[in-house]
Parts: structure tokens; sequence; C-alpha cells
């Protein structure tokens, strides 16, 4: 009887112990919980102070839990915006690449470029006084037109560079035979025998062949530029789907509810969140490496043939040439015009008369770097191989920060889970999406279309993110323009102004603007703002600085390559 006793005391002994030791299990403390809660900012109101029922969870598992319904939803939101953060965080730098190298150079360009009217305005008033400046605006048309082609104007750079020429050559023929007056038809008739005579010798075609390739490589290098900036800031810009939020908190905030907040992610886990959220970013992969590929190229052709050393005598004094060439070659010139055209009819005014002798009586000879004028702002030629070099300088390193861009969206996921930052190293003492121990599924590759066997988010392949897909579009436009410019092929670019838009001054695109010109069009319009405002305001300006362009000009269409769309200022 008495072992009977005995027995049954042990056994409601075991009991009891066995109930504590419940009771002690289901009341564990939430005390690291609700510290890491409250660090993440939220109220510590409501939060429970020991684990709680679990089954009003829906995303994380449904066990004694630390969570509320009202936490879980916050957890929710907050896994969204950090999702978000860190993408942007991760793409920064790349994103940076293309903003500020796109600023930097178009700063630079404009320099060059406003120097490079000064330059010829100074010599050229100088040398020719009054006779030029009562013939500026021809020069002043010449900038404008070639500024309207830079900033992204619907212009034929060679024929408005064969216009230039002839307009020169109507200009100059009555200059040299001022005793006879020209009608309209008579100066049409003139510009017939131009390719004949070549009046100006071979300088036109000879600057007509260094500025349209070198005009045409960096206004596409400068667009590409933007297209990169403009595709890389949409795409940082997550469109989080509820698959993905979900699956995000299961990962990050899951281990709050089951009272480890300092549990990280397993490799494997944080791999196959990351690709299923950023499947559609993974498939832009493909047109962007293509994109950055041809972007290289035609940096390769404005550090390469387009060096300054190789166009290093200013196109002023190359215009001077021309000038000198025809007026050596006036008679001859003239006799072969009269005998196609007709003699013409006297003018009644003599030629000492109009003062042409007393201009071209002493041929102009070029300055030496020492005797050239400085600009008005006193920029030298020397200042601006300076910027010049800096220029090519920062295409070099450009292209650098280029090629570190390559495979950028299909690495994006596993940088994000790199080692040490969001995941944990040991397999074993990991959040394997349930639990700490290892994680076992296997870890499907990146894109939309590897993500029907992804064991951690539901995507739906079948039905593409429609902004990823116009950014491959925009890419693949521009591409292709590229390619062109690569091989010296101008391609039709819309005049912004076409589209009725105006923009007083700064790029005039608001956030992604520009791609979406790009893939609305079979021909995409131009990648950047309308600067007809500033064409106008250029044009007026102008009329005290006319000039032809200078060496500077092609130096800053070589240098110009990268960024000089960007700041429509001047």
């Amino acid at each position: 009887m008495n072992a009977m006793w005995s027995l049954q005391l042990a056994l409601c002994t075991l009991s009891a112990l066995s109930l504590s030791s419940a009771g002690e299990s289901k009341a564990r403390s939430c005390n690291e919980v609700r510290q890491a809660y409250s660090a993440k900012g939220f109220s510590l109101l409501n939060v429970p102070h020991q684990e709680i029922s679990g089954e009003h969870l829906r995303v994380c598992p449904q066990g004694y839990t630390c969570c509320t319904s009202e936490m879980e939803d916050k957890l929710n939101q907050q896994s969204k915006v950090e999702f978000e953060d860190l993408v942007k965080e991760k793409s920064h730098i790349m994103r940076t690449t293309f903003i500020t190298g796109h600023k930097k150079f178009d700063e630079f360009f404009l320099e060059l470029l406003d120097n490079s009217e000064k330059s010829l305005n100074s010599m050229f008033t100088k040398t020719y006084g009054k006779l030029y400046m009562q013939n500026s605006e021809m020069f002043q048309d010449l900038f404008t037109e070639l500024k309207r082609y830079y900033t992204g104007g619907n212009v034929n750079l060679e024929e408005m560079l064969n216009d230039f020429w002839l307009r020169l050559l109507e200009r100059m023929f009555q200059l040299l035979n001022s005793q006879y007056h020209f009608t309209d038809d008579y100066l049409e008739c003139i510009t017939k025998y131009a390719d004949q005579l070549k009046p100006f010798g071979d300088v036109p075609r000879k600057l007509k062949a260094q500025v349209t390739r070198a005009f045409i490589a960096a206004r596409t290098f400068v667009q590409g530029l933007m297209v990169g900036r403009e595709v890389a800031n949409r795409v940082a810009k997550v469109n989080v789907a509820p698959a993905c939020v979900k699956a995000l908190t299961k990962m990050r905030y899951c281990p709050y509810c089951r009272g480890m907040p300092g549990l990280t992610p397993c490799h494997g886990y944080c791999y196959n969140v990351m690709r299923g959220c950023l499947a559609n970013q993974a498939d832009l992969d493909a047109e962007w490496n293509l994109f950055i590929d041809a972007m290289l190229l035609v940096a390769d052709r404005l550090v390469g043939p387009f060096n300054i050393e190789a166009v290093i005598e200013p196109i002023d004094i190359k215009i001077s040439e021309a000038i000198m060439t025809m007026q050596d070659n006036s008679m001859h010139v003239s006799a072969k015009v009269f005998q196609g055209c007709g003699q013409p009819k006297p003018s009644g005014i003599g030629r000492s008369a109009r003062g042409v002798s007393d201009v071209f009586s002493s041929r102009f000879k070029p300055y030496t770097p020492e005797q050239r004028p400085t600009t008005a702002s006193g920029t030298s030629l020397d200042r601006l191989r300076v910027v010049w070099r800096t220029m090519q300088h920062s295409v070099i390193d450009i292209k650098e920060k280029l090629k570190e861009s390559k495979r950028f969206w299909s690495k994006l996921p596993d940088d994000i889970c790199a080692e040490g930052k969001l995941t944990e190293s040991d397999e074993e003492q990991c959040w394997n999406s349930h639990t700490k121990g290892r994680y076992f599924p296997e870890v499907v590759k990146e894109g939309l279309t590897n993500q029907m066997s992804n064991p951690e988010v539901d995507v739906d392949i079948t039905r593409p993110d429609t902004l990823i897909r116009q950014q491959i579009m925009a890419l693949r436009v521009m591409t292709n323009k590229l390619k062109n410019a690569y091989n010296g092929n101008d391609i039709y670019f819309q005049d912004s102004s076409d589209e009725g838009s105006s923009s007083g001054s700064g790029s005039g695109c608001s956030d992604g603007c520009t791609t979406e010109l790009v893939f609305v069009a079979t021909e995409a319009p131009v990648i950047g703002a309308d600067r007809s405002n500033e064409r106008a305001a250029a044009a007026a300006a102008g009329k005290s600085l006319s000039r032809g362009p200078s060496t500077l000009l092609v130096m800053a269409s070589l240098t110009l390559p990268l960024w000089a769309l960007q700041t429509q200022r001047r």
C-alpha cells in the first residue's frame, strides 16, 4: 500500500513538473523582440511581454508568437519600404555614374563651345574688322545650328555645313566683285559651280568630315547617358508585388514573431526570395549589356580618332584659310562663273569705295600660341587644351564605370544577399523560413521564366512587368543609334520642339520623360529637353559674338560625348 502511495506521489510530482515546464515554455519572454521592434521606430503599445497564441498570424508561423496582427501588418509594410530602399541603395553608384558624368561633361563641352565662339569672334574682328561684323550673322547661324544639333534639334549636319559654305561663297563672290550688281537668280547660279570650282579648296570637305563624325558620336553618346540614367532610375523604383512583400516579411521579420529578432536568413533562402522579387529586373540584363557594349564602342571613338592632337588647328583658322584660298583663286572663279552665268551688270560702285581691297590687301597670318588673342573671359587656347584633356580623362573614367555596370541587374539579388550584410554565413545558425537551421530547397536561376519553381515567391510568369518591357525597348532603340554613331552614320532625331514641349532651363525632364519619348516612336525623338527658348536667347546674344567654330568646337564635339545633353543652361 505504501509502495502504491509512493508511486502515485511520484507520478503526481512528475506531472506537476511537466505542467510547470509547459507553462514556462508558453510564457517565454518577448523582451528582445520588444527592443528590436522599438529600434525600428514602432510604438511598444499593445506589444506583448510574453508569447501569445499565434492563430491570428497570416504570414508567419502560427505557433506561439511575440507578434500581434497589428505588428505583423507594420512589419509587412516595413519589409516593402526596406526592400525598395535596398534596391535604390545598391543601384546608387551605377545611377550616379550616369547622372554626375552627364552633368560634368555637359559643363565641359559648353565651356569649350563658348570659348570657341569667343575665340573666332575675337580673331575675325581683329583680322577682318568691319567687314566681318557686317557679315557675322552667317557665322552666328553656323554656331546656332551646331548647338541646335547638339541639344537635340532635327538638323542634318552635312546639309547645314554645305549651306554655310554656299552662303560664304555668295558673300565672298560679291565682296570680291563689288563693282557688279548680282540678283538673287544670279547668286543661285553661282552656287551651282561650287563643287566644280572648289573655291575654298579642300577645307570644306575636311571640316565637314571632322565636325559630322565628332558631333554624331558626341550627341549620341550623351543621349545614351541620358537613356541609361532614366532606365536605371525607373527600374530602381521597384514595383513590389503582394507575393513579394509576403515573402520578404516572412524572411526578414518572422524571426521576430518567433522570439529570435537577431536571426538572419540563410543564403539560399535569401537568393530565392530576391530572385523571385527581382525576376523582371533580371530580364532587363541582356539588353542592358548590349547597350553598355555600344556605349563603350562610341567612347572608344571619342578618345581615339577624335583626339585633340589630330585636330589641333583651330577651326577659325581653317575658315580663314578657306577665305584666303578663294581670294587667291578669285579671278579664275569669277571668270568661270561669268562664263557660265553670264556677265553681271555693273553696280556703279567701285571696289575701293567698298573697302574690300583694304581688308584683303594683307594676307591672313595664323597666330602662334603666344600671339593668339585671349578670349574675353581670359581663357586661352592652352586653357581649352586643359579642359579638353580633362574631358578625355573623364571619358576613360566613365568607360571603366560603364564596364562595372554590366550584368548589374542579374547580379542584383546576389549583391543584396551578400554574406555578412543581410544573411548569415553559418548555414546551421540561420532562418530557413520557419525555424533556425539549414535551408534545403534548391536555389532557382534568375529571370522571370525560371521562377515557376521558386519555393518562396509566387511569381506569375505569364505577366511580365510592363514598365520593364518599356525600358527594354528604350535600350534597344538607343543601342541601335549608338551602333550607327560608331559607324559614323547619323540617324533621324525628331526635334523635341516639334512635340510642343518647352523648358526655360534645366533638363526640362521630370523623372522619366526621356525613355517615355524613346519607346513611343519607331525612331525615338531626341533624348533630352527642348532648348528652343535657349536657342532664341543664344541667337539674340550671338549678335555680338559672331564666329565660326573653333577647333574647340571639334574638341568639344569629341569630348562632349557623354554628358552634354543635360545642362540646358546657357
